[in-house]
C-alpha cells in the first residue's frame, strides 16, 4: 500500500490482482449478481487509488479495503431499493451459484437443491444489510470477529449479536421450507 500511496501504478495492480476475487466474492454474496459485483469491485479500486494518500496503516490493509467495499456495496443496495420503488417493484434478476455439483444428481433432486438455494439466498438477502455482510465476512471469507467489527465499524459484542440473529432468522426460514 506504501507503494500506491506513493503513487505507483504496478503496485495498485499487485494490490488488485491479490485482492480481486475476495472484493468480488464479498459483492456476490451480498448482491446476487456478478457482473454487477465485477462493475463494483472496480470502484472499490478506483477509491482504494483516489484514497490512497489518506490511507494510515493502524489496522490491516484488508479490513480498510473491506470497509471500502462494505460502503459501495451498501450504497449499491440502497440505490437498487430506490430504483425497485420507482419502477413499481420489479424484482431484478440474480445470479446464484450453485452449492454442490449437480450434474450427477437426478432432475428431481436438481430441483430440490436449485428450490433451497434459491429460498436460502431469498432469506440471506432480506437480512438487515449489516447482519448479511457480517455472514457473508464470516461464512464465505472466514474472517475473525475482531475484522468483522472493524470492517462494520461495530464491536466484537455487536458482531456476535448481528451473527447469532442472522443465524436465528436463516433457520426460521429454512424450518418454515422444509416443514411444508
Amino acid at each position: 500500500m506504501t507503494g500506491v500511496q506513493a503513487g505507483h501504478e504496478e503496485c495498485l495492480q499487485a494490490l488488485i490482482e491479490r485482492h480481486q476475487t475476495r472484493v468480488i466474492g464479498i459483492v456476490v454474496q451480498m448482491l446476487g449478481d456478478e457482473s454487477e459485483a465485477e462493475d463494483l469491485a472496480q470502484q472499490v479500486f478506483v477509491r482504494v487509488w483516489k484514497s490512497a494518500k489518506r490511507y494510515v496503516p493502524t489496522a490491516r490493509f484488508t479490513s480498510w479495503l473491506l470497509t471500502i467495499t462494505r460502503n459501495l456495496t451498501f450504497n449499491e443496495i440502497r440505490r437498487r431499493q430506490r430504483c425497485k420503488l420507482v419502477a413499481g417493484g420489479a424484482e431484478m434478476e440474480q445470479t446464484m451459484q450453485p452449492l454442490e455439483d449437480v450434474s450427477v444428481l437426478s432432475p428431481a433432486q436438481k430441483i430440490l437443491d436449485w428450490e433451497m438455494q434459491e429460498m436460502i439466498q431469498a432469506a440471506i438477502e432480506r437480512l438487515p444489510k449489516p447482519q448479511r455482510l457480517a455472514l457473508v465476512l464470516r461464512r464465505y471469507e472466514e474472517l475473525p470477529y475482531e475484522d468483522i467489527a472493524q470492517i462494520l465499524g461495530t464491536s466484537l459484542p455487536a458482531v456476535k449479536s448481528m451473527l447469532f440473529r442472522a443465524r436465528e432468522e436463516l433457520k426460521h426460514h429454512v424450518r418454515r421450507y422444509l416443514s411444508c
